[in-house]
């Protein structure tokens, strides 16, 4: 008769920590297994892709049976170490705080099947307590992303003693030792921890528990000497898992351990030698690379995810199957073109292809997705529409493109950014839907290389078209994004905003960061609407950094002093941002986690976008790329956020808490941070921005210069008002550089007046006949639409120098063979 455990379903299953003390896998792609650890002890365990978290945590449980029961991550003092620079295989001491005993654990992914290997030593100097002390393994199960439905039960297979557990994925856990006792239970009534906590012993022994919030427990069966090889081996039935289990235990412990390491060695013999560029011997270097390479998927090549990590896990259960295991187009380039700028030309070009496949048919992609494709939230960034066309370009600088061609790719989200900019429906912190600096920055950059790639296919047409669109973009920037009113710095009235608010689809002309911004994640009826003008972020300096601006520009330098003035955090790492004010993304202050609000922080990887531009404007960068080392953790993980205030006892796990300039928890590592770590090592090494693509900036940024030195104090933006035209700035300040000599109108962006001597271009989906008129109807001419392999058509309007009167126009259909029945006017302003 199976004796069943009480308790069902268990407590509500919740994730774990996500500032993780260490990432690993096998670099062969035949181990499809990924773990994570913290605090310790192994936690979330990812199969049979980077994408599919399996495993709450596996801890061990040491007990004298009469006096204590000590748990690894709450009790135990905690060491970590990384096995080698290369390899993701960890070294943990855990010990008791009063000295009379201490674990062992190596920890690494087995080179060759999708089992996790960890091998234990148990050290006590007391032969007295050494007799006493007993050690259980104690396994919390999150099947298939969840630990909501999981079966867990005991069963002897050839004579071995196993504990398994099953969804749709199944999980087995062994030892290179019999186990002495088992028992499965559901978390919080019947299981392990429970039972232990309550008796100091395994008192239950249950055969089978769920469907519910399972754990298993084992204790060991201790050899003379404390070692042994702990197992978990997931399969996709119980056939398979087992046979994996039996596989890895069957081999002695070293050989296996050797080869792991042996295959990430091999890995990093052609990284480029970059040590001389940082502060730590390239430690951080070599490590970061190594992370990017586990972020991969092993059945998808080319799909990175952002972190395995589930940020503020703890407060997070089964309905939230997010985190940060998925795909961003935006993580994914970074990471991407971090490998590259370590030399690997292979694995960001599977990247491409990879994101060629995820391509959407209208030429876009999903916010995020699951690395087969299938979309998590369908929000719209054009700025991770464009990145894809910069990763295309850079390998094609590299020469790294092979037989692939990303022509199709590149045309396709080139021809969604015309048709759906300028104005995002959200920028990079997926907040917010306007005119970003930092948005528009790539998407500038992306038209000029995707007409670069245009041109030398000979396709003149199209080059031209997407090069003058993103002049479009370019002369319009600072009109949309810089307000003329700042209030944050007492020097500073003109400076570059975080966005200016406006819906993706409003076709109105608009004038500069005007109305209310809503700042999201704040706490319940905490204020949320903020003039545009006065919500700051450093996302301008991207303009910088693909050369659509000039570092040391005015305009740059005194919006950096808003920056700092209400972002910068000194920390005893260095220096670090907040992603804007008011940010509400982030450890609450009461060191609680984020639950839908909280206190922003700080972002490393904004320490590596400020480096990038110090190192263009001629500065001293490598102060950056030492912080940056600062802030990551001993085994080399960057975190998303750090703390920025006073050291703080008790908000952090037990005995770790929050210090200034240490993780919080949010996500650690992330990928983006890496990325922007590796490419800042890269360009201090060059002594120019990795990032920086020449043939923008000899269209923008080369070419102005010594132009921006005509610019007046106090100068104002055409029809700005006599309030907004008040107050001269402190030094000198870029004006409108020149007027905006192209203006584009389209139904979803009307223009609302162009230059005299300016050109208006006019663009629609579908082929069409623009009727005009310069008189009030008193004569009308026709110009036809030119069509373009992007499938975009568009009719160019050269204006007169001498033009005063509006220019009136409508549209003629021909394949609908109809009018649009409505007229359309732009103002002339004099040129």
């Amino acid at each position: 008769m199976v004796n069943h455990a009480f308790g069902a379903p268990g407590i509500p299953p919740r994730w774990t920590w996500s500032a993780k003390d260490g990432v690993g896998c096998a670099y062969s792609t035949a181990s499809r297994i990924w773990f994570t650890l913290s605090h310790g002890i192994l936690n979330e365990v990812y199969y049979p892709t980077v994408d599919r978290p399996q495993l709450r945590d596996c801890e061990l449980v040491v007990t004298d049976g009469e006096t204590f029961v000590h748990e690894e991550k709450r009790d135990l003092d905690h060491e970590r170490s990384r096995l080698s620079d290369h390899a993701l295989g960890y070294r943990l001491v855990n010990a008791d705080p009063r000295g009379r005993y201490r674990l062992e654990k190596e920890l690494i992914a087995h080179p060759h099947q999708a089992a996790i290997l960890m091998r234990v030593r148990l050290v006590c100097d007391d032969p007295a307590l050494r007799a006493k002390l007993r050690v259980f393994a104690l396994v919390a199960s999150h099947l298939d992303g969840g630990g909501r439905d999981d079966v867990a039960w005991l069963e002897t297979v050839a004579g071995k003693d196993l504990l398994l557990a099953r969804d749709k994925t199944f999980l087995a856990l062994g030892a290179s030792v019999p186990f002495a006792k088992r028992s499965v239970g559901y978390v919080g009534h019947s299981d392990g921890w429970s039972d232990l906590v309550r008796h100091r012993d395994l008192a239950w022994s249950f055969d089978e528990a769920g469907p519910g919030n399972v754990a298993m427990c084992g204790e060991l069966a201790l050899p003379p000497d404390g070692e042994f090889t702990l197992a978990l081996a997931f399969g996709e039935s119980k056939h398979h898992a087992v046979n994996v289990l039996f596989t890895v235990l069957s081999l002695p412990w070293a050989p296996t351990r050797a080869r792991f390491l042996e295959q990430w060695e091999r890995a990093a013999k052609n990284v480029l030698p970059l040590e001389h560029a940082t502060h730590d011997e390239g430690h951080l270097y070599r490590r970061s690379r190594a992370l990017l390479l586990a972020h991969e998927d092993k059945s998808y090549p080319g799909a990175f995810i952002a972190s395995l990590s589930i940020p503020w896990g703890e407060a997070k259960g089964d309905d939230d199957s997010g985190g940060y295991h998925l795909v961003w187009t935006r993580d994914l380039c970074n990471s991407a073109t971090a490998l590259l700028a370590c030399g690997d030309k292979t694995t960001p070009l599977r990247s491409l292809i990879y994101l060629a496949c995820a391509q959407q048919p209208d030429g876009g992609f999903f916010q995020n997705f699951w690395i087969d494709g299938t979309p998590y939230w369908h929000g719209v960034q054009l700025d991770e529409v464009a990145f894809p066309i910069l990763l295309a370009r850079r390998l094609h600088h590299e020469g790294a493109l092979a037989e692939f061609d990303p022509y199709p790719m590149v045309l396709q989200a080139a021809r969604f950014l015309v048709a759906h900019g300028p104005a995002t429906a959200q920028e990079r912190w997926e907040e917010n839907s306007g005119y970003s600096p930092s948005t528009l920055a790539a998407h500038i950059a992306a038209l000029v290389c995707a007409g670069a790639f245009a041109r030398e296919r000979g396709d003149v047409e199209t080059a031209a078209l997407l090069e003058r669109y993103a002049d479009f973009l370019e002369q319009h920037v600072d009109k949309w994004t810089v307000t003329w009113s700042g209030t944050l710095h007492p020097e500073v009235k003109r400076h570059y905003v975080r966005i200016a608010p406006t819906a993706s689809d409003d076709p109105r002309d608009l004038v500069g960061p005007e109305g209310e911004l809503e700042v999201k994640n704040q706490a319940p009826g905490a204020r949320t609407r903020w003039p545009a003008s006065e919500i700051v972020d450093a996302g301008f300096l991207e303009l910088v950094r693909y050369g659509i601006r000039k570092a040391g520009d005015p305009l740059m330098e005194n919006s950096l002093k808003v920056v700092d003035a209400v972002l910068l955090s000194e920390t005893p790492h260095g220096p670090v941002w907040r992603r804007y004010n008011h940010d509400g993304y982030g450890q609450r202050e009461d060191g609680g986690p984020f639950v839908g609000h909280g206190k922003g922080r700080p972002w490393p990887l904004l320490t590596g976008e400020r480096g990038h531009y110090e190192l263009a404007a001629g500065r001293d960068a490598s102060r950056f790329v030492k912080a940056l080392e600062g802030f990551s953790a001993s085994t080399g993980m960057l975190p998303e956020q750090v703390w920025d205030e006073p050291a703080a006892p008790g908000l952090g796990m037990p005995g770790e808490p929050f210090t200034l300039g240490g993780p919080t928890g949010a996500a650690m590592p992330l990928m983006w941070a890496h990325a922007e770590y590796v490419k800042l090592v890269r360009s201090v090494a060059d002594g120019r921005v990795y990032d920086r693509f020449d043939e923008v900036a000899a269209r923008y940024a080369d070419a102005r210069a010594g132009t921006d030195a005509t610019a007046t104090e106090g100068a104002s933006p055409e029809g700005a008002s006599p309030e907004r035209r008040a107050g001269p700035l402190r030094r000198p300040a870029v004006a409108d550089r020149s007027p905006a000599r192209i203006e584009v109108w389209k139904f979803n962006r009307r223009a609302a007046h162009v230059h005299a001597g300016g050109e208006l271009v006019v663009i629609a989906e579908a082929p069409f006949t623009l009727r005009m008129t310069t008189d009030g109807w008193a004569t009308a001419r026709d110009v036809p639409s030119r069509a373009t392999p992007l499938g975009l058509h568009h009719a160019d309007v050269a204006i007169a120098s001498t033009q005063e009167a509006p220019l009136a126009f409508t549209f003629y259909w021909p394949e609908a063979n109809r009018w649009e029945g409505e007229n359309f006017e732009v103002a002339i302003h004099a040129g």
